[in-house]
């Protein structure tokens, strides 16, 4: 059985706040996992009026506290944003509080522009082992090795599942290098998806923590009771895609009838493009696509994404999402 987990990148509805999209965060990652989700996951981005996940291990501890089973994690922290020491105690705090539960997915982008990237680390490390240094010296704190000559306190020895990230085939080389599973974000960046599967794969070197190779993959869903509500809801991530490929990243936006069709036919196919790695529409058409994209990649578990204007439309696209895996589990 192909696994399932949700990515949640909690966001700021135009009209609506900050406070109520940490809100929805808890109630739909206790909806999730509700419904059998195996990871809540949500992601460092800074600078983004639309978004309220940038101090992700803050937003991790409010989902912890309102969750009790489900795997909780970043999906991912921008290490080069990070000294890794901090990261190891932030962490090493979540395993505390909630013992066995902890996942940290690590990207090697910034997570917004060069200008906000330095006002993070106010400086930009463009040594090329940089990232990979980063991972190794994030894994001695944990293992508790003694080889920084510093000890992470939280942080030894907690039980943190470490991931790479990636959106080219770099992540998937450093992956199967160091025996970690990986994710790629084909939810907005498909291209590379397949070739960076195969390299994974075929290079991988089991460790301690992986002895075979875990792959999962980004896959949008905007599950609806019918095709045309499904095309409506998804209208809102179309929105708020263009405006930031557009450099006007905004709120996001309520969704508008025939949004797509608006664009033109040079602008629909970028968003094809780009949004290829998805479902829209009802029930039967998206446990078809969602079939279709597992049989297509063979991914190991399914990383789904779907920033939906309105929460209670957002929870129904996830007990839909649910229900068609648990049938096409069943039918497998």
């Amino acid at each position: 059985m192909t696994a399932y987990s949700l990515l949640d990148l909690v966001p700021v509805v135009e009209g609506g706040s900050v406070a109520q999209a940490l809100h929805n965060a808890g109630d739909l990652a206790a909806h999730a996992e509700s419904l059998g989700f195996a990871r809540y996951w949500t992601a460092e981005h800074h600078g983004m009026t639309g978004i309220a996940s940038a101090a992700t291990s803050v937003v991790l501890a409010h989902i912890g506290s309102v969750t009790s089973t489900i795997r909780i994690g970043a999906g991912g922290i921008m290490l080069p944003n990070h000294a890794p020491l901090a990261i190891a105690e932030q962490f090493g705090t979540l395993d505390a509080l909630f013992p066995g539960r902890i996942d940290l997915g690590l990207g090697r982008a910034p997570g917004s522009d060069q200008i906000v990237a330095r006002a993070m680390r106010r400086s930009l490390n463009t040594d090329p082992n940089a990232f990979p240094n980063d991972v190794l010296e994030l894994q001695s704190y944990f293992a508790d090795d003694g080889q920084t000559g510093v000890r992470a306190t939280p942080g030894a020895g907690a039980d943190v599942s470490l991931w790479i990230l990636g959106s080219s085939t770099y992540g998937a080389q450093l992956a199967a290098m160091l025996g970690l599973p990986y994710a790629f974000a084909s939810h907005f960046a498909p291209d590379a998806l397949m070739s960076a599967i195969e390299i994974y794969r075929r290079t991988f070197r089991p460790s301690a923590v992986l002895a075979k190779p875990h792959v999962m993959a980004g896959f949008n869903v905007f599950a609806a009771d019918t095709d045309a509500e499904g095309a409506l809801i998804a209208s809102s991530q179309e929105q708020a895609f263009v405006a930031l490929r557009t450099g006007n990243p905004r709120q996001l936006p309520p969704p508008v009838e025939g949004y797509r069709e608006s664009l033109g036919a040079q602008g629909g196919a970028i968003l094809d493009h780009v949004l290829s790695c998805s479902a829209v529409g009802g029930p039967a058409k998206v446990a078809g696509e969602i079939a279709a994209f597992v049989a297509r990649t063979g991914v190991d578990e399914l990383m789904i994404a779907s920033s939906i204007y309105d929460h209670a439309a957002r929870k129904r696209s996830l007990t839909i999402t649910a229900d068609a895996l648990r049938e096409l589990a069943i039918a497998a």
